[in-house]
């Protein structure tokens, strides 16, 4: 009942999502709940990569819905609420049986059964803090725009699916949506500049 007044709009009743935002469930397989790495994230064929494919954590998901969801309303989930979604998640993913109650009691047991548990790196700082980075590369410095705007571009059929993308946004934050409602630029401004020997 939570997912389908509060979250199907967007993911979709079985979490296929819609034309924005990209599935939750799907491209897991028993395999891959028995040996913790989902075998299909290294297919070059696997059309999209879902939520439940990449989180190697029950706690991340948890943690994500319980701060950043809804969209348009976040931290508006108890944490009741959020151990069921997250459980509804978990079953539609056949990790666990559809009236299975998640709680803190048991979701050590569950996160034993996660898909990609074993397919999170530890090799670098973040996970220690004496750890070396894992980004190795040296910045070339030479040849670079002086400034460059980051963004990105919905394809037509996504443009205005759903209304003016800019009126759905949170009402806080520095960053708000493009108008759906107008045409896309013709392209992006800004150009990374490359140097000799490595990006900058």
């Amino acid at each position: 009942m939570i997912w389908e007044s509060k979250c199907a709009s967007c993911h979709g009743v079985f979490g296929e999502s819609n034309e924005i935002f990209t599935p939750i469930a799907g491209g897991t397989t028993t395999d891959d709940i028995k040996t913790g790495k989902v075998a299909s994230l290294a297919d070059r064929k696997q059309p999209q990569r879902t939520t439940l494919m990449k989180v190697p954590t029950v706690s991340t998901l948890w943690d994500y819905i319980y701060r950043a969801m809804l969209w348009n309303a976040p931290r508006s989930l108890t944490p009741d609420d959020t151990y069921a979604l997250v459980a509804f998640i978990l079953s539609l993913g056949e990790i666990i049986p559809d009236d299975f109650v998640l709680s803190d009691a048991n979701i050590a047991d569950v996160q034993r059964k996660m898909p990609n548990r074993n397919g999170m790196t530890r090799n670098h700082g973040f996970w220690s803090v004496n750890g070396k980075p894992d980004v190795n590369g040296s910045s070339c410095m030479t040849n670079c725009v002086k400034f460059v705007q980051i963004g990105s571009t919905l394809p037509d059929f996504a443009r205005n699916a759903h209304g003016n993308i800019a009126e759905q946004n949170r009402l806080y934050g520095p960053y708000r949506g493009s108008d759906s409602t107008k045409p896309p630029i013709a392209k992006l401004p800004g150009v990374i500049g490359r140097g000799s020997s490595s990006r900058c």
